[in-house]
């Protein structure tokens, strides 16, 4: 559990350990910080976006111990111990991870702002279930908002992600 300590201004801090993306990144928070703003202003981590501040878009999704969160409404002292993997976490630039690159080969984005939110919750679908139908697709992006796209092509994406593990894990 973080301590709280206070700055000259009197703005009561916190230090927070969070693993982000497999590394310890330590920071000195107040206790009312967003996650997506200790991600994106804090660690410089901008692949998280933010659309509403009110977990109806989705563009915020990031996986909190493996499950996906809105981090547009969760405090960043709540990450403290805990695992959030964002986009940047999916792949390197050399080595798409399968989600990402299905997304390339189905062009399951337009402007790319809904993209991480719709990988994330795509990669935990895959986690739990490898083989999804399109139904089953459909109910876990259904929390993430794209105003582009008429969702199919993101769906054939995350369909062909999935093709893709399934032959690696057999392969």
């Amino acid at each position: 559990m973080s301590v709280p300590t206070t700055k000259e201004d009197g703005v009561e801090q916190r230090r927070i350990t969070v693993s982000v993306n497999g590394e310890p990144r330590s920071a000195e928070v107040e206790p009312r910080l967003l996650l997506a703003h200790l991600l994106r202003q804090g660690l410089g981590l901008t692949g998280t976006h933010i659309g509403c501040d009110t977990t109806n878009c989705g563009a915020c999704t990031v996986l909190y111990d493996g499950e996906p969160v809105k981090s547009c409404t969760m405090l960043a002292v709540q990450a403290d111990g805990h695992e959030v993997t964002t986009v940047e976490g999916l792949g390197t630039p050399s080595e798409l991870d399968p989600i990402q690159e299905g997304f390339r080969e189905e062009h399951g984005l337009q402007c790319g702002f809904c993209t991480p939110g719709m990988m994330l919750a795509a990669t935990e679908l895959l986690r739990r279930n490898p083989d999804p139908s399109e139904e089953d697709v459909r109910w876990a992006l259904s929390g993430n908002l794209c105003r582009c796209t008429g969702y199919q092509n993101i769906v054939k994406a995350v369909l062909w992600a999935a093709a893709k593990q399934r032959a690696g894990a057999t392969g």
